[in-house]
């Protein structure tokens, strides 16, 4: 295994009797790009905060960069960055303003800070930018210059969270060009998400519901080990066929997908397309092919909501 930058082993984060994080372990490899994918509420940016010192777990032990977290966590602020899913920066400064700023928080002055902002908004395109007022940017020109900001002091460990939720999906792709140029240069990424698109791009993935990690691995394992197979089929009558088939229990879910249905059979059964057949009379003429998991299968799968 490589260098971990972070060890998280039973957290749990309270808020009166509610479990924000329930018994959390994870451990985060240096350079990699680790992906929380979960819907809102289920406690992505509950964990961020705990790893960051910005909450403090109720139980639990945290380690991040070497530093006993929350203990250190003055520390550890000089050496990561933090994106939010909320446009953050001064909406009345301009961006070179923001970006001088930001510098001067952690600590940088003089030629040096200058070089730096120059250096970033040559690489997040903000050049052109640079005496444009924040609050009369496009929403892809403000998740640049958040990212811009999140690295200026060159951080180890970069925390994002939902950083793409107000942006078109050009913008996104971009954004994550950005993130595999960062991870290639040695930063450690922790994302938050709930677009399986890009919990397909990370490293590694933990998959949260309600506070608990209910998988955790590569999308590739995860889609290989998250026992069940995927049928589609095509017929008429879909919504009548969707009810007959959810009420099998063998059946871990189905979903429609245009003109087809998306099934999702326990491995139990070896043969999902001829035991569909068999067992399902209306599907003897149907058009029955064994698809490619997605993520999306994946979480369907782990969590409780593919039967609803």
């Amino acid at each position: 295994m490589n260098e971990l930058v972070i060890k998280a082993h039973n957290v749990t984060k309270k808020f009166g009797d509610f479990n924000a994080i329930d018994d959390i372990s994870l451990n985060v490899e240096k350079g990699n790009i680790y992906g929380f994918l979960g819907p809102n509420g289920c406690g992505k940016s509950t964990t961020i905060r705990v790893l960051t010192g910005l909450l403090t777990a109720s139980s639990g032990d945290v380690e991040v960069l070497g530093l006993r977290i929350p203990q250190d966590a003055d520390a550890l602020r000089l050496r990561i960055g933090y994106m939010t899913q909320k446009f953050s920066l001064y909406e009345d400064l301009t961006v070179e303003e923001n970006l001088l700023f930001m510098g001067q928080i952690y600590g940088l002055g003089g030629a040096e800070l200058k070089a730096r902002c120059f250096e970033q908004m040559k690489t997040y395109g903000l050049h052109s930018l640079q005496k444009q007022m924040v609050g009369g940017m496009s929403g892809g020109q403000k998740q640049r210059l958040s990212l811009a900001c999140a690295t200026i002091n060159k951080p180890e460990l970069l925390f994002l969270d939902e950083p793409t939720s107000a942006v078109d999906p050009e913008n996104r792709r971009d954004f994550w060009e950005k993130l595999f140029d960062l991870s290639e240069q040695g930063t450690t990424i922790l994302v938050t998400t709930h677009y399986m698109d890009e919990a397909e791009r990370c490293h590694r993935l933990a998959i949260m519901e309600s506070g608990l990690i209910r998988a955790d691995g590569t999308p590739e394992e995860l889609m290989q080990n998250m026992g069940v197979n995927i049928v589609e089929v095509k017929t008429s009558g879909l919504r009548s066929l969707k009810a007959k088939l959810i009420a099998n229990s063998h059946i871990r879910s189905a979903a429609q997908l245009g003109v087809r249905l998306r099934v999702l059979v326990y491995n139990q059964i070896s043969d999902p397309v001829q035991w569909l057949r068999s067992e399902f009379p209306e599907l003897q003429n149907a058009e029955l092919t064994l698809a490619r998991p997605t993520l999306e299968d994946v979480f369907v799968s782990v969590t409780g909501q593919g039967r609803e």
